[in-house]
Parts: structure tokens; sequence; C-alpha cells
């Protein structure tokens, strides 16, 4: 995107940057300036659709409702960012630091979550379908409610997670830590769970149906159907 440079808009640094309110063409502009760092900048509503934003440090900033469908953050910093019911359709987030990050009912669809940092982040009821989270870190994750169906989470860290009421249907959990997660009621259909550790969990009331469970450690199994 060519971004003309016009007086009206400020040019700020880090710190002044600090609970400011942005516009998407404010934010462009400081960050094709040089400025990497947006802490607890305000971007709600914003509208930063397809850019690229590569190394962009959002920690602390509120980006809910935002759209950043197709941009590129890859690693970019949104630790303890709010991005509540932002939508997220194929952002790229590899290696992405985003721990204690509230994503609560954005719209992940199809994005892309290689080896992102999402150490107790909270997803509750997020979209996360055909997301790619290969060896991520989601370990004490919130996924309470998430939608995960056909998701790839080959060799994910999901230790001490929460996976309640989770749909897991057609996931690949190939590799990944479980250990001592939460899956109560989730939907684990069809689910690839080979070489997984599903140790010391809770599987009350999960449904494994059709479930590929070659090799994975089931130690305890409680009340699975």
């Amino acid at each position: 995107m060519d971004i003309t440079i016009s007086q009206s808009y400020r040019f700020c640094s880090g710190c002044e940057i600090n609970n400011m309110i942005m516009d998407t063409d404010e934010l462009l502009i400081n960050y094709a300036a040089g400025n990497r760092d947006f802490l607890r900048a305000n971007l709600r509503q914003s509208n930063l659709s397809e850019f690229a934003l590569p190394g962009i440090n959002l920690s602390q900033a509120d980006l809910s409702g935002a759209n950043l469908s197709g941009a590129s953050l890859r690693g970019a910093n949104l630790s303890e960012a709010f991005v509540m019911e932002a939508t997220l359709w194929r952002v790229n987030f590899t290696e992405a630091i985003l721990i204690w990050a509230n994503f609560t009912k954005a719209s992940l669809i199809r994005a892309n979550l290689i080896q992102v940092d999402l150490h107790k982040a909270v997803l509750t009821k997020a979209d996360l379908r055909l997301a790619n989270l290969r060896d991520a870190d989601l370990s004490y994750t919130n996924l309470e409610g998430a939608d995960l169906r056909y998701a790839d989470l080959t060799g994910v860290n999901l230790a001490g997670a929460n996976l309640s009421k989770a749909n897991l249907t057609g996931a690949n959990l190939s590799q990944a830590d479980l250990y001592n997660a939460n899956l109560a009621k989730a939907i684990l259909s069809r689910t690839i769970l080979r070489d997984a550790d599903l140790s010391n969990i809770n599987l009350d009331g999960v449904d494994l149906h059709d479930a590929q469970i070659e090799h994975a450690c089931l130690q305890p199994l409680v009340n699975s159907r």
C-alpha cells in the first residue's frame, strides 16, 4: 500500500502511543516511519486487513472488534492484548507472542498460528476452524467452548489447558501434549490423537467416536464413551 504522509497525522514515540486512540492510517504511517512499539494503543474496531506488520509490538493494545483478516503479523507481540470478537481470518501469526492475550469469541478461521506462544491466553468460544497451530504453546490456555474443527494441532503443547466443551472434530492432535488438560464434555469425534499424551486428564463425558488413538497415552481414562 502506498502511504501519503499528511501533516495532520502524528508521529509518535512508543511512550506517546500508550493508551492513544489511533486510526488505521496513523498506525501505518508510524509503522512505515520505523516505529514498532504500539504498547497499549487503542485500535478498537480498526480495519487492518491484508496489511503486513511483522514484528509489531501491540502488547496490551485494545483490538476488540478489529478486522485483521489476511494481515501478516509474523513475530508480532500481542501479549496481554484485548482481541475479543475480532475478525482474524487467514491472519499470519507465525512465531508471534500472544501470552495472556484475550481472544474471546474471536474468529481465527484458517489462521496461521505455527509456533505461536499462547501460554495462558483466553480463547473461550473462539472460532479456530481449519487453523494451523503446529508446534504452538497453548499450555494453560482457556479454550472452553472453542471451535477447533479440522484444526492442525500437531505437536502442540496443551498441558493444563481448559478444553471443556470444545469441538475438536477431525482435528489433528498427533504428538500433542495434553497432560493434565480439561477435556470435560469436549467433542473429539474423528480426531487424530496418534502418539498424543492424554495422561492425567479429565475425560468426563468426552466423545471419542472414531478417534484415532494409536500409541496415545490414555492413563487415566475417565468416563469416556
